[in-house]
């Protein structure tokens, strides 16, 4: 009899003890990333010389969203009246703040001799230029638990060259 007593009172002791509940997890919801976007600010001749001419280009980004993106790495191609002119790589992290814009510079030279005739002229003649950039950027966002990402750009405008 005892032992059916000791099993009882367990059993009520154990259904009367209640559990804490589970904390309740809220998700907020996800935030669309737009991607940001790019433009040519400038070009800007740093210095000319007989045959080669160095350049700065700088490029505006523009962050469309709500929150801080940054970018860690970006690659670029510019073509200058549809001829090809520079390409390379941004080495510098770049914080663009949310609603804000920031900046790219990108140092090139160009040759020439090697470079086409009509985008020569423009140049000697510091006329606008119709300009066409395309690349990669990497982009984390300033968003808890949101992964970077991987996104191409390729824009197009007209830009004026002018002297530093």
């Amino acid at each position: 009899m005892r032992k059916i007593l000791y099993v009882l009172l367990t059993v009520l002791i154990l259904c009367s003890c209640k559990s804490q509940p589970l904390p309740q997890i809220h998700h907020e919801p996800k935030k669309e990333i737009k991607d940001p976007e790019f433009q040519v600010f400038s070009i800007v001749i740093l210095q000319a010389d007989i045959v080669v001419t160095e350049f700065e280009t700088v490029i505006k980004i523009i962050n469309p969203n709500d929150f801080a993106v940054e970018l860690t790495s970006l690659t670029y191609e510019l073509f200058g009246n549809g001829a090809s002119w520079s390409k390379g790589t941004g080495k510098d992290k770049i914080q663009i703040p949310p609603m804000g814009t920031g900046q790219a510079k990108f140092i090139f030279q160009m040759n020439f001799i090697n470079m086409n005739r009509k985008l020569l002229d423009d140049v000697i003649a510091m006329r606008s230029i119709n300009y066409r950039l395309k690349g990669n950027a990497e982009v984390h966002p300033d968003i808890p638990r949101t992964k970077p990402f991987l996104m191409t750009y390729d824009c197009s405008g007209l830009s004026e060259v002018r002297r530093n």
